[in-house]
């Protein structure tokens, strides 16, 4: 199972992780992804994961 929006197709960042010794080391920087039901115009519903980021947009936008 992926981590990455359905909708607009986020996926993880890579970086790096810097000590006070400045050592650096990679890191993963996730996609906060959240699985949410969606209504479709024919009246049935759809489980679907997309980034928190994208349901708050989608959330202002539908206001």
């Amino acid at each position: 199972m992926s981590r990455k929006c359905s909708l607009t197709g986020k996926t993880r960042l890579v970086g790096n992780r810097v000590s006070h010794a400045n050592n650096k080391k990679k890191r993963v920087f996730n996609v906060n992804v959240r699985t949410v039901r969606i209504a479709l115009e024919d009246g049935t519903t759809r489980k679907i994961k997309i980034a928190a980021s994208t349901l708050r947009t989608l959330r202002k936008t539908s206001k």
